[in-house]
């Protein structure tokens, strides 16, 4: 059983926002809950989008498997009720991580986007 794991990846605000204006980009990267936190302006936009993905790279290191076996847009991040980060997963994103308990914490400025994912094995009933 694998113990407690941890991912963390810092990306270029700049590098994210040139990116944005490929629609295939945005559909290939976020998913579609995703996609529509990012209908904000500038420069919120690509900072929520560069630290959204910097967490799916972050998690990929926590799975070890860099970005193989998943598709980007199948791990979403997503906010709570009070704007907490969470992953949702879904395909084989979500079938990687099975059994899997994933904690994110994300934060940027106006140059760069970082995030953290941790994992641990779920302890739960539910698995």
């Amino acid at each position: 059983m694998i113990g407690l794991r941890t991912g963390i990846d810092l990306i270029e605000v700049a590098r994210v926002r040139k990116s944005l204006e490929n629609p295939r980009f945005l559909e290939r990267v976020y998913g579609p809950r995703e996609r529509l936190l990012l209908n904000c302006p500038e420069p919120r936009r690509s900072q929520r989008a560069a630290a959204n993905f910097a967490a799916k790279e972050a998690f990929s290191k926590v799975l070890g498997t860099g970005l193989l076996g998943f598709e980007l847009n199948q791990v979403e991040i997503l906010r709570g009720s009070r704007g907490e980060p969470y992953l949702s997963l879904s395909g084989s994103a979500a079938e990687l991580a099975a059994g899997l308990e994933l904690s994110v914490s994300l934060t940027h400025t106006s140059e760069y986007a970082q995030a953290v994912v941790v994992s641990l094995p779920c302890t739960s009933a539910e698995g």
